[in-house]
């Protein structure tokens, strides 16, 4: 468990530009030790808003896409190309624009796909994916990724994991099927706290007034099962990402002494 750090920037839009120039440099670090780069990518608001700022980004280019690996924290159980879709806003703000080999782009099973209507089959496919990734040198039945990206919800949630669901509590799986969100739709694919753990750095993004009284909860040792996104960490790092408005309500002994 690594302790989470924080850094806080002027706005969202320049919230979302530096985490792009960070995940930038990120990957090509892993890249240049290890060969490739393992990467899972968040959806909404603050998600997209990182991938529409790196595909405009000038050293973009930087990144050797081939050699980047593509997963999702979640994903909501809707047909293939749905624009609701995680993993189809994702193409739209960025995965189209850059070289990137199909292969490695892991989306999440569709409810148009082989499992129908069955969520728990879905679920279960994309964690044995995760399972043949993985290699020896991992923690878990998941690969050890570089970076794991999660936007923080109002009511606390990361990925599809509500406060005191039953996803929220899984200890032993790695991937679940949601059913009954408080979000529409109510069902959903996600990662849980386990499998999130295994990364080798987790980062929470939260921009907005709106997102601020869930950053100082989370921040200020609430429980996982009531606010999920406090028991979101990485093995060596946990990297706190948010604008002034999100950070507004953090207790001042937490609030970084220097921000951008």
């Amino acid at each position: 468990m690594s302790a989470p750090q924080l850094v806080v920037h002027r706005d969202k839009e320049l919230t979302a530009q530096a985490a792009a120039a960070r995940l930038i440099t990120r990957i090509v670090d892993a890249q240049a030790a290890r060969g490739s780069a393992s990467v899972v990518l968040t959806g909404g608001r603050n998600g997209n808003g990182l991938l529409a700022a790196l595909s405009s980004a000038p050293a973009r280019d930087a990144i050797d896409w081939s050699r980047l690996d593509l997963w999702w924290g979640d994903e909501r159980y809707l047909p293939d190309g749905d624009p609701e879709r995680n993993v189809t806003q994702a193409r739209e703000a960025l995965l189209d624009s850059v070289p990137l080999d199909p292969a490695r782009v892991h989306a999440m099973p569709a409810s148009d796909g082989p499992f129908g209507s069955d969520v728990e089959a879905a679920a279960a496919s994309y964690a044995a994916e995760l399972a043949a990734a993985a290699g020896p040198e991992d923690h878990a039945s998941v690969p050890s990724f570089d970076v794991l990206m999660l936007g923080v919800g109002p009511d606390t949630h990361v990925a599809s994991l509500f406060p005191e669901l039953p996803a929220v509590r899984e200890t032993e799986r790695t991937v679940v099927g949601v059913h009954g969100a408080p979000k529409p739709p109510p069902t959903r694919i996600s990662l849980t706290l386990p499998a999130i753990r295994a990364a080798r750095e987790v980062w929470l993004l939260a921009a907005g007034e709106d997102k601020a009284k869930a950053a100082a909860i989370a921040l200020s040792g609430a429980g996982e099962v009531q606010a999920p996104a406090a028991g979101a960490y990485g093995r060596s790092r946990t990297l706190w990402l948010l604008d002034a408005a999100a950070a507004s309500e953090l207790p001042r002994s937490l609030y970084p002494p220097a921000s951008a």
